[in-house]
């Protein structure tokens, strides 16, 4: 690409990627790590929760109120949250979706909302450890985190196969629009992380 042409370049759309890995997976570390390189905004829904209710905004209040009845925000609420905060930041390189979507009706809601912003899933990566594996770095973990579910073997499994129940059908659906990719979980972070980069870079 000559020099003017280079310089004159503007990425089409922004660089938006759904970060999936089981508990354990090493997924809050590799998340931080395409952040500082990419420049990509960390977008969680637990803080985007927190965030509108201290607000006090219009959303923010209708989640708190359901959430005082022990009743789930509805995805429609979330959505319209992930719609501020992405307006909020027009001029981002990108998103890193994180905890969101895990069923194919929030993905469905996702895709629709970035399509209406003239955005869309650049794709999805998916770190891959074995149940063994991961029980075995859970209960490492617990002996530091002091979280009692880091303790319990039996609880453990549980996370991972709600994990691995819940989330088949979000890889399912991104794989059926040619957007999913597994990475190996196993090894050095920065090994898992240059893998991750391969990918995320021929996105």
């Amino acid at each position: 690409m000559h020099r003017e042409a280079f310089l004159n370049f503007q990425p089409k759309s922004m660089l938006n990627l759904v970060l999936f890995g089981p508990p354990g997976a090493g997924k809050g570390t590799q998340s931080q790590k395409l952040i500082e390189k990419y420049g990509l905004i960390h977008l969680s829904t637990g803080d985007l929760l927190r965030s509108e209710i201290a607000q006090g905004t219009e959303l923010g209040l209708e989640a708190k109120k359901l959430m005082d009845q022990g009743i789930l925000v509805p995805d429609a609420v979330v959505i319209g949250m992930i719609s501020h905060k992405l307006d909020a930041n027009r001029d981002a390189a990108g998103f890193i979706f994180d905890g969101f979507p895990r069923t194919v009706a929030q993905a469905e809601a996702l895709d629709q909302l970035l399509h209406s912003k003239g955005e869309n899933i650049s794709g999805m990566i998916a770190l891959e450890v074995g149940d063994e594996e991961l029980e075995h770095r859970l209960l490492l973990r617990g002996k530091n985190s002091g979280r009692a579910d880091d303790a319990n073997p039996e609880v453990i499994r549980k996370r991972i196969k709600e994990y691995n129940d819940k989330t088949t059908p979000v890889a399912d659906f991104y794989r059926s629009q040619n957007k999913f990719t597994s990475v190996n979980g196993i090894g050095s972070i920065e090994e898992i992380f240059d893998s991750i980069s391969a990918v995320t870079e021929a996105l």
